[in-house]
């Protein structure tokens, strides 16, 4: 390669020179594939293929760009065309180099053109090669990552070219790093992104530190990193400071090319050799440059079968020992050691708890399935910590539960002034404020409470008393009206004469209710839990004599559909067991279903399986009233994109455990919704409404269902 110092030289050798498909042309566009094609048949001026790959042609980057800029289609500006075309570039070279290799040494390249302030294709690779050694003589960021691609002068040379593009499009050489970052999964880089959270959550960390708040005439302003990995915290916790406060960095990572990196990515954004300190291992530099005034953390993943609570909390509490008063950590880790309940009174539990005496733990927060993005079923939980004087403590935890939704930016935006308030009130609740996602309770709640999930119980005032809430008894009693009017339309036909009536109304603050769940059922032996059965697909038909009720019956209502002979059943599967009637049959996959068989005498496919009612128990469980709430509490805990798992498991859902009377109320009002669905098919979508609001009701503990007056008892 001979041309490239010129400013339009190719930054490729010409076999591989900024080659693209229809779908990277769709996606430089950013519109949908077959608009490209369209372009293609219709303008005589589109740029004509260069060559052809896989059987499809393909287009001179360049080209392609000049033309989308001259005719002004697509929907991209021109500085994310260049930047696109730069980065799909880079994919190319990745063939020919390895990766690492290769984002290693343009990451290099671009810092070295910020430290140089010149286009680097205007001097020569020895020249290049000759100021890497003089800028960075203690190879610590550059020097072995620009040498490492002296096997091939004419493809570094090339690459310092493409650097030179790269910042011209970003318009910065920090900002052209962060997005060879942002392209290093498509770049083969996996290694780069295993541990590293979602953008949004590395982004909500730095937040939640408090560090936009510190101004520059704090005192000791030292923020620590342990784990840096690859540096995206750092960048992160930089992009939070105040421009005109220049914080010291205190970071480390034990491994090493990761380390060279996280340090380029923090020195490219202006922060001087003397304001940052990576530590090439696993300890922070403290016995050097003093405590850190804001700690923030991701603990390294662990797999879930070696994994032990006790030793990640005992990592949390050796990160406690470097804070002083008043400052604080913010640290993402496993959700069961952080926020699930423990086997009580273990060593793992008493040091969860010694957390809570110390007045340390000020926020916990429980975060979705897909934090950490390829690690899709990792469950992660939030801690905010703080020391503060003893005289100071107010003793109040802020517990939120985003587990069940997804983390977007409202979600996240909210959990952060949720916490910028409790800060600010001095880790106190704010009258004025209630948390959105979560409530703020007294410590002692959870700290007296020996291996309790670190978790909101209750809706708080704020979601309670919601205008859907309110409103609640009155679209009942419209519902109720509904049906009456059904009821009149089919009287001659049906003989409905009953008008349905729940008498539901909000529950007095006097009156509580108290949760369980369907593992605490089970073990008060007012449950069994049966197994579904292994169904061969090529066993079920149209005409047997058994209903199966697989998990598709179950969520879609599709009844009947799917039956098994006689014969093939006590055959092939000798041991498997009917229904009975009032059986509870559930499943989470795909989705939550819940139904009674009223019937009985049906198979359970897998992975559906039987909840059955101990009638002998001394407080017998409804089936209607436990499908029910089962159903409204699994709304609550849905799984969430990028999860692989809903919130909670069937057996863990929190539902109301509602007294007899109640309980024998609503199996009432169940009981009768389900014999008019059976016979007025017209009814069926306003029973369904009528019976999800009041389990709506009940389950979060703002309706109850009180005793019918006395003109509507006979």
């Amino acid at each position: 390669m001979t041309g490239a110092h010129g400013a339009a030289a190719p930054i490729l050798p010409e076999v591989m020179s900024g080659r693209i498909s229809y779908a990277e042309i769709a996606t430089l566009a950013q519109v949908k594939r077959p608009v490209v094609t369209t372009w293609a048949r219709r303008h005589a001026d589109f740029p004509q293929p260069v060559g052809n790959e896989g059987g499809s042609p393909v287009f001179d980057g360049r080209a392609v760009i000049e033309w989308l800029l001259t005719t002004g289609r697509g929907k991209s500006d021109a500085r994310q065309l260049r930047a696109e075309l730069a980065l799909h570039t880079l994919s190319f070279w990745c063939r020919r180099m390895p990766a690492r290799t290769m984002l290693d040494g343009v990451t290099a390249l671009i810092h070295l053109r910020y430290e140089l302030d010149e286009p680097l294709a205007d001097l020569g690779w020895d020249a290049l090669l000759q100021r890497a050694d003089e800028i960075d003589f203690e190879d610590t960021y550059i020097r072995q990552e620009v040498f490492a691609l002296t096997s091939d002068d004419a493809a570094g040379q090339a690459l310092a070219g493409l650097a030179d593009e790269l910042i011209e499009a970003a318009y910065s050489p920090a900002e052209a790093v962060e997005w060879v970052m942002e392209a290093r999964r498509r770049l083969g880089c996996n290694d780069l992104a295993m541990d590293e959270p979602a953008s949004a959550v590395t982004t909500t960390l730095a937040r939640l530190s408090g560090i936009a708040a510190l101004d520059e005439d704090s005192e000791d302003f030292i923020v620590a990193v342990p784990y840096a990995n690859s540096g995206d915290l750092l960048v992160a916790l930089h992009a939070q400071t105040d421009p005109e406060v220049r914080p010291f960095f205190l970071a480390a990572e034990p491994t090493q090319d990761f380390a060279r990196l996280a340090r380029r990515r923090m020195l490219v954004r202006g922060v001087q050799e003397y304001e940052l300190d990576m530590a090439d291992g696993q300890h922070l530099a403290t016995d050097d440059w003093g405590y850190p005034r804001v700690i923030v953390c991701v603990l390294p993943y662990g797999a879930a079968e070696a994994r032990s609570p006790l030793a990640v909390l005992q990592q949390v509490q050796d990160l406690t020992d470097l804070l002083t008063d008043h400052c604080a950590a913010v640290v993402l880790g496993p959700s069961d050691a952080l926020v699930h309940a423990l086997p009580p009174r273990e060593e793992a539990d008493r040091l969860r708890r010694s957390f809570l005496t110390e007045g340390l733990l000020k926020a916990a927060v429980n975060l979705p399935e897909g934090a950490i993005p390829y690690r899709p079923a990792y469950r992660t939980a939030i801690w905010v910590l703080c020391r503060t004087p003893e005289d100071e403590r107010r003793g109040q935890i802020l517990l939120a539960d985003l587990s069940s939704k997804p983390l977007t930016a409202p979600s996240l935006d909210a959990l952060v002034e949720d916490l910028d308030i409790f800060r600010t009130a001095g880790w106190r609740a704010d009258g004025r404020h209630e948390p959105r996602n979560g409530e703020i309770l007294a410590a002692t709640g959870l700290r007296d409470r020996p291996g309790t999930a670190f978790a909101p119980q209750h809706r708080t005032a704020a979601r309670r008393y919601t205008r859907a809430v309110v409103e609640r008894p009155a679209r009942i009693s419209d519902l109720e009206l509904r049906l009456a009017q059904l009821a009149d339309k089919t009287r001659l036909e049906l003989s409905l004469t009953a008008e349905l009536k729940a008498h539901a109304v909000l529950r007095p603050e006097e009156r509580p209710f108290r949760r369980t769940s369907v593992s605490v059922l089970v073990k008060q032996r007012r449950l069994r839990r049966l197994p579904g059965h292994r169904i061969a697909s090529e066993h079920l038909t149209v005409d047997g004599h058994y209903p199966v009720l697989t998990p598709d019956e179950i969520t879609f209502g599709a009844g009947g559909a799917r039956r098994i002979d006689r014969g093939v059943l006590l055959t092939a599967y000798e041991h498997a067991e009917f229904t009975q009637p009032g059986d509870v049959v559930v499943t989470a996959t795909p989705s939550f279903g819940a139904c009674v068989d009223e019937e009985g005498l049906s198979v359970v496919g897998f992975p559906a399986r039987v909840l059955r009612v101990r009638p002998d128990a001394d407080r017998p469980v409804r089936p209607r009233v436990l499908a029910a709430l089962l159903r409204a509490a699994a709304a609550e805990y849905a799984r969430v994109g990028g999860a692989v798992r809903a919130a909670r498991r069937i057996e863990d859902l929190p539902i109301p455990d509602l007294d007899q009377e109640e309980a024998d109320r609503y199996e009432a009002l169940l009981a009768e919704i389900s014999r008019r669905t059976a016979l007025l098919r017209q009814q069926t979508a306003a029973l369904d409404d009528l019976a999800a609001l009041t389990a709506a009701g009940l389950t979060d503990g703002t309706l109850t269902l009180i005793e019918p007056p006395a003109s509507f008892r006979s």
